[in-house]
């Protein structure tokens, strides 16, 4: 514990030793733009960058054009990664040569709002509008930091050729997986990528499990619960399906996503980014539903996502972008975004239009999404889960879940990982790491606005 302490102190003193090396910005508390345009110029044009996704773009397209026809105002689309998007706008945004509005996923906020690069925006009356779980997966230190779009979880795919009905419970679930599973013919009642955090986590959190302790939405990091009894209940679970041969090891989401689409598989647990693919391959016999009801009456939390436009900082053109951002979020241009691109809008009207409660394959995530487990707040908290998340998955999860010995389960992997065994290679390695890194991050960040205005304004500051 002393080790694990000693680790977190010195990455806290690590943030603060950044922060306050960071260049010095003579700029004052962004205010909230609200999007009332009496009183601004109309420019002649908005320039939006959009995730580069050819669907999207078609769907977002259609969007673009009526607002123009309504406010005579030109969007130039710019198709940009969501994922390269931060990085493009903090070396364009100061050049002049950014976006007005730029989209992104909520797990970003909080690392853009730090850097500068984002404004609050304040949605009025609109605010209601949204659903409240997108609402607050956009705000940041109690301002709102985008206008949501899209949200998204995972839940259950099942096969109605092979399964009459969704498994409600997680009984309902094994024993189909019993029934149905030959793997000696790829033929699986139930598969997951049971080797990714993401993905398992709800299993461990039904029974009382937790990475960091969730108190009204804040994650208190120095609780930690993944040794707990409920933990360990999920990983022993989790383990009894590679141990009985319904999930093979190898298990990859492009090997499930095969099976899946021939016909091998009865349930799935994936994301509605799988629509798609597995509607054309199964046609009305697919379907989907929640996650099913755990053996002690919990429903598991997944993880849940929203996409969110996002307001430049560096944008001339607040108040109508904020406009546009609106306007792209409404009830109709949600629908059609839906209906085009086939994501679920964080539009609560368009959430709750018969043309998506009335879509098979849309309700059963829409009633996943009431029991998520949002990720928003605080910032450092949710930027340590992610990163928890990978090493536990390359790591731990495999120590607990594909060792022969039946009693390898997570408390004796994080026994391992904290023990002589492992702890001081670790210990020295994240101290090595450190040193090395923290003089290396204070030259950049002391010569980052050289830097920046050196390679847009072809020289250096003097």
């Amino acid at each position: 514990m002393k080790k694990t302490l000693s680790l977190f102190l010195m990455a806290v003193l690590l943030v603060g030793v950044l922060a306050a090396c960071g260049p010095k910005r003579d700029v004052q508390q962004p205010k909230e733009s609200q999007g009332t345009t009496e009183k601004a110029e109309k420019p002649d044009k908005l320039v939006v960058w959009v995730n580069d996704d050819e669907k999207q773009k078609l769907a977002l397209k259609d969007i673009f054009k009526k607002y123009t026809e309504k406010t005579g105002i030109k969007i130039e689309m710019v198709a940009v990664s969501m994922l390269d998007q931060t990085k493009k706008l903090a070396l364009d945004g100061p050049a002049g040569k950014g976006p007005d509005v730029f989209y992104q996923p909520h797990d970003r906020i909080g690392d853009i709002v730090l850097q500068g690069l984002a404004d609050p925006v304040d949605l009025g009356d609109a605010k209601g509008e949204y659903s409240p779980t997108a609402i607050k997966a956009v705000t940041y230190d109690g301002k709102t930091y985008g206008v949501p779009m899209v949200v998204e979880t995972y839940g259950v795919f099942y096969n109605k050729n092979l399964v009459p009905e969704a498994p409600k419970t997680l009984d309902d679930l094994m024993k189909i997986a019993k029934e149905k599973t030959n793997a000696a013919k790829d033929q699986y009642g139930f598969l997951m990528e049971a080797a990714n955090f993401y993905f398992v986590y709800p299993f461990f959190a039904g029974y009382g499990g937790y990475v960091f302790k969730n108190e009204n939405g804040k994650y208190d990091t120095s609780d930690i619960g993944l040794a707990n009894d409920g933990a360990v209940k999920g990983a022993e679970l989790v383990q009894s399906w590679f141990k009985n041969g319904y999930i093979p090891k190898e298990i990859t989401g492009d090997i499930m996503n095969g099976l899946f689409t021939k016909g091998n598989v009865a349930v799935a647990i994936t994301g509605p980014w799988n629509i798609a693919s597995y509607k054309e391959a199964l046609g009305d016999k697919l379907a989907t539903a929640p996650l099913p009801v755990l053996d002690n009456g919990e429903h598991p939390k997944s993880f849940v996502g929203v996409k969110t436009w996002m307001l430049s900082a560096y944008s001339k053109n607040k108040e109508w972008a904020v406009d546009f951002m609106k306007f792209v979020t409404n009830e109709e241009n949600s629908l059609h975004y839906y209906e085009m691109a086939g994501e679920m809008p964080a539009n609560e009207k368009a959430l709750t239009n018969e043309k998506i409660t009335n879509d098979p394959l849309i309700a059963g995530f829409a009633e996943q999404i009431q029991i998520m487990l949002p990720l928003a707040k605080p910032i450092l908290a949710v930027v340590a889960l992610f990163n928890f998340m990978a090493p536990f998955t390359d790591f731990l999860l495999p120590s607990i879940v594909l060792r022969d010995p039946d009693k390898f389960t997570l408390a004796v992997g994080l026994f391992n990982f904290i023990s002589d065994r492992f702890a001081n290679n670790f210990t020295r390695f994240a101290a090595g790491s450190i040193l090395i890194a923290a003089p290396i991050a204070v030259v950049f960040l002391f010569l980052q606005r050289y830097l920046i205005s050196g390679l847009t304004a072809g020289g250096t500051k003097g």
